[in-house]
């Protein structure tokens, strides 16, 4: 059986993936720190004699006893909700982590795939976004602190694959939803889905007029095992081409869910996107990928998601308390 390593399983993307790999047949050991990711996403794996959890924060030094045949490093606040409460660990996860994983890869001559990000491009001067295109990023904004821990976690994984030889994957993922998004997380998805369950009206930075690409967790998590599985080492965009603007996306939310809330306007977020498309032309031709479920569709499935949470969890609003950190 062979075994792989996923860190960040306690998160939305991590727990989806530790599912793929277990219906794969791998004995998958589960990595996370909680800090930004839930038990009750993987507790459904618990009971299986193929699946191990370990609490760890892989900034730290990473052991792992045995044979290890793949990584996959995707620990990291993912939401600029939570990386911009805790911007230190967000920069320690992207290059103490990676360098961490990178070395036990290197010591297990295992194959590694890191989690990217669309971040990287910044506010974008190109449309659609391609993989050549080197990015429009500010290191010192707020949001740089996640933009410059991918970009560095991309520099070092090159260097390790060009230095040592080792089998590397970078995935570059374009904004993901699905089941297991934390409503309270500040991405666009279960904040709108959210606001119209408790009856909020919908709140849109900026004019609403900023675009975003929306692909369904089932489209990326097999782009991801695709690319993992495949001889590419250079990155690759992950994510949906289809693009709607914000404003756009709301009135569909509201009306998907039934309800009569407005659209309240308030300002746009410094250094915050106003496009962001994926160019797949490498993923369809590398990896015969694209995404397969259209947005209705996915919206639909993750409406019954969120519908099913307790009035507990609808109405929480802290994921756990950041302070002192």
């Amino acid at each position: 059986m062979k075994k792989v390593l996923i860190t960040g399983a306690a998160g939305f993307l991590g727990s989806h993936l530790c599912d793929r790999f277990i219906k794969e047949g791998y004995y998958v050991i589960a990595m996370d720190n909680l800090i930004t990711g839930d038990l009750k996403n993987i507790e459904h794996l618990f009971p299986l004699e193929n699946f191990e959890f370990q609490h760890h924060d892989v900034s730290k030094f990473v052991h792992i006893p045995g044979k290890l045949d793949y990584i996959l490093h995707f620990a990291s606040p993912a939401s600029p909700i939570d990386y911009l409460k805790i911007p230190i660990e967000t920069l320690k996860v992207g290059s103490l982590g990676t360098l961490n994983l990178l070395g036990l890869a290197k010591e297990k001559k295992a194959r590694i795939l890191v989690a990217s990000t669309s971040e990287v491009y910044g506010d974008p001067l190109v449309h659609p976004q391609n993989e050549s295109y080197n990015g429009n990023v500010s290191p010192i904004g707020p949001r740089g602190v996640y933009d410059e821990a991918k970009r560095f976690m991309e520099s070092i994984t090159m260097a390790y694959h060009r230095f040592h030889g080792l089998d590397t994957r970078i995935v570059r993922i374009f904004n993901t939803y699905g089941s297991r998004m934390r409503l309270n997380d500040g991405r666009v998805v279960p904040a709108f889905m959210g606001q119209a369950l408790r009856g909020e009206d919908l709140t849109v930075f900026g004019d609403g007029s900023q675009t975003r690409s929306f692909c369904y967790i089932d489209d990326q998590v097999e782009g991801i095992y695709r690319l993992l599985m495949s001889d590419y080492t250079d990155p690759i965009n992950i994510g949906n081409p289809h693009e709607t603007t914000i404003k756009e996306f709301a009135e569909e939310i509201i009306k998907l869910t039934g309800t009569d809330q407005k659209i309240i306007y308030k300002p746009l977020p410094q250094d915050d996107p106003t496009q962001r498309e994926p160019d797949i032309s490498r993923a369809k031709e590398i990896l015969g990928w694209e995404p397969k479920v259209n947005r209705a569709e996915g919206l639909k499935n993750v409406f019954e998601y969120f519908k099913s949470l307790s009035p507990e969890e609808l109405q929480k609003k802290e994921h756990r308390d950041f302070s002192g950190k």
